[in-house]
């Protein structure tokens, strides 16, 4: 995940909320690390996540760029003409993290007073804008719930066919209704083992019943170190330092009551434990109210892999991984985890198929 400055875990930058020399380094640590793709997130009290994008393709040649995206902000025939230029220039590098919004209060900070469900129903009106407009061949005219417009015109295409790659997230039925007929890849955070494999099963039933079999990624934010007491010890650092700054920005520690359903499942996983499955670490979760991918792997990179090929194996095709020091970590993983990762799956590919 690239952020536009360096950030504290609780997303509050630290300073100027952009620096674009840290934009570059961060992108090309990246890139030299060996990620497939970068999340761009969003933030209301942030950089714009598009500009950002624009800015991480031009500073690179390979990396893949996935931008967190909020449908409502944009009115879906310019959006559907900024995120197809934006695949051009980056050379069919682009993909979406679509976020419908879990926080009514970040929600109305940009002027968006939908309830939960009736986002997801914008939601789903919008990808299928989206679409129609990126693979139409004349004039698109729509009259919907939400939107209405007349004779959007296609001539601005995305290189990538039929279209830029959807990822989508959240756990409540309208969330998984419309996963099951836009989302490409389905994305999860770190749950247990067994939870898990539970909601990618959800997931696939609902797909199924349309015909679809989207992919899955699963995300954590992995704790490794050469040794695994050194890895523990250094998430017992991370969480007293996770802490500290919770208290200096005068935000909660203890009792929290998250609104979306994804950070519900999530706390409702550390409350049972701080270590679940062996190695997965729950501490940060229950501290901050599990209001963001915060769960981590600890171990050895080869441990750490491990657990990720388990998770392989109950359905996951991609993993989401990053660090609770940004810029020094994605250096970290490129130099041990993400090779271990590639050669355990892999192993695991070569077994399966023999």
């Amino acid at each position: 995940m690239i952020t536009a400055t360096p950030s504290a875990e609780v997303d509050q930058p630290l300073g100027e909320a952009v620096d674009a020399e840290f934009v570059r380094e961060f992108a090309q640590a990246h890139e030299q690390a060996g990620f497939d793709r970068a999340l761009v997130g969003y933030f209301s009290n942030g950089a714009e996540g598009a500009v950002v994008s624009s800015f991480i393709a031009a500073a690179t040649s390979r990396l893949g760029i996935l931008l967190a995206y909020r449908p409502g902000v944009i009115a879906p025939p310019l959006a559907a003409r900024q995120l197809a230029t934006l695949d051009q220039f980056s050379d069919g590098r682009l993909a979406l993290n679509v976020i419908s919004g879990g926080s009514d209060i970040d929600q109305q900070r940009d002027g968006d007073f939908l309830d939960h469900d009736q986002r997801y129903a914008r939601t789903d009106e919008y990808l299928s804008i989206l679409k129609s407009i990126w693979t139409a061949e004349r004039p698109v005219d729509h009259e919907g719930r939400f939107y209405r417009f007349k004779g959007a015109l296609p001539n601005v295409r995305p290189r990538q066919k039929p279209h830029i790659p959807i990822y989508f997230s959240g756990s409540s039925p309208a969330a998984i209704q419309v996963a099951a007929r836009h989302a490409d890849t389905y994305m999860l955070w770190g749950e247990p083992l067994a939870d898990f494999a539970e909601q990618v099963q959800r997931v696939r039933r609902a797909a199924a019943a349309l015909g679809r079999r989207p992919r899955i990624s699963v995300s954590f934010r992995p704790i490794v170190a050469d040794t695994e007491e050194a890895a523990w010890k250094r998430a017992a650092e991370i969480l007293e330092r996770v802490r500290e700054n919770r208290l200096r920005l005068g935000l909660p520690i203890s009792d929290h009551a998250p609104a979306n359903a994804g950070s519900q499942r999530l706390l409702a996983a550390a409350r049972r434990g701080e270590v679940l499955d062996e190695r997965l670490w729950t501490g940060v979760a229950r501290l901050t109210g599990a209001q963001w991918n915060s769960t981590a792997l600890v171990g050895t990179p080869e441990q750490v892999a491990e657990a990720l090929g388990r998770y392989w194996q109950q359905g996951a095709d991609t993993f989401l991984i990053r660090g609770f020091d940004p810029l020094d970590d994605a250096r970290l993983y490129g130099r041990g985890l993400i090779p271990a990762i590639r050669e355990h799956i892999a192993a695991l590919q070569r077994r399966k198929a023999g």
